[in-house]
């Protein structure tokens, strides 16, 4: 009986092993294309990815470094990645094949996140004082593969100068820009991204070091007659950064986040569900996180179409996108 007893056991203990591993099997892992490690992509897409896991049944997801928005829509645009963090001037791009994308991406939004800051950073000592100022100096115009560097250009362009011929152009992410110019490699760095960016921070505490911001604000009207209603003019508080002695007067464009528009009905619909109603946790990874509102979803600030499952959402909960 007792030998008995042992095969049961033993056959019991099986069972509940070959069902653990046949559930791990069935887990979905999920790939979220955010950016460098120094902005606020990443650790809201790991943020989300870990409330994914604890939320939807049968998925997990893990947040990818990459170069930025440009690389995520064509990641999520050839499969290679399923949902990604991105900007909407180059959603925009690439879903009407110009700039950076040679094709028309099939690529559609879930949710509008919060507005991304474009930040024209510099510090005492280099003479840089208005954008006009640039011009010979060194700068790094964001990294390759990001909508940094599209926006940048885009900026410098309004402002009369030409990211290829005048200025000596260094093309870095935020946290190896905040080296090189920590380094005095570089005397100025473009960076778009949420309030505060870590690495912005990071430059503003370093000691016998004063951050200066670059208005211009001014630029915008010029900015979206050539490109489309995509920018919008915005302050970067004084309190954002330790040694700002004036608000920024500055451009920031939405961030969505964004999936092939092959994603199934229903993995879109809880992804944005869970992205809206779980938005105190994200709060809690990055205080940008509490930006993101069920009121702030529009076909406008999205700037691209939503997916099915995202629209489902929003019209149960009765959420109007005009």
């Amino acid at each position: 009986m007792a030998f008995r007893h042992y095969l049961s056991v033993a056959a019991s203990a099986a069972l509940v092993l070959a069902g653990a591993s046949g559930a791990q099997a069935q887990q979905k892992q999920l790939s979220i294309a955010t950016g460098g490690t120094g902005g606020v992509y990443y650790p809201l897409g790991g943020g989300f990815g870990n409330i994914i896991g604890k939320e939807i049944p049968g998925y997990t997801a893990t947040a990818e470094v990459t170069g930025g928005s440009v690389d995520n829509l064509k990641l999520i645009g050839t499969g290679k990645a399923d949902l990604a963090f991105v900007q909407v001037d180059a959603a925009w791009d690439a879903i009407n094949g110009k700039d950076k994308f040679p094709t028309k991406l099939p690529v559609q939004a879930l949710v509008v996140m919060y507005p991304n800051h474009m930040h024209v950073v510099t510090v005492d000592g280099t003479g840089i004082a208005k954008l006009e100022d640039l011009k010979g100096k060194r700068m790094s115009i964001g990294s390759p593969g990001s909508a940094t560097e599209v926006f940048c250009r885009r900026v410098l362009e309004a402002a009369g100068i030409d990211a290829d011929k005048d200025i000596k152009k260094e093309r870095l992410g935020v946290a190896e820009s905040v080296n090189a110019i920590k380094d005095k490699k570089v005397d100025a760095f473009c960076w778009v991204g949420g309030l505060p960016t870590a690495a912005v921070t990071d430059l503003a505490a370093t000691p016998n070091t004063k951050i200066k911001l670059i208005d211009y604000a001014q630029l915008v009207d010029k900015m979206n007659a050539k490109y489309g209603p995509l920018y919008a003019a915005a302050t970067i508080p004084k309190t954002t950064y330790s040694g700002m002695t004036d608000d920024n007067k500055n451009v920031t464009v939405w961030n969505i986040m964004a999936v092939n528009e092959s994603m199934s009905e229903d993995l879109a619909y809880k992804l944005t569900k869970t992205m809206i109603e779980k938005r105190e946790d994200l709060g809690r990874v990055h205080k940008e996180g509490l930006n993101i509102k069920a009121e702030l979803q529009s076909k406008k600030r999205a700037g691209i179409p939503f997916h099915k499952g995202a629209l489902k959402y929003y019209a149960e909960k009765g959420i109007k996108l005009d």
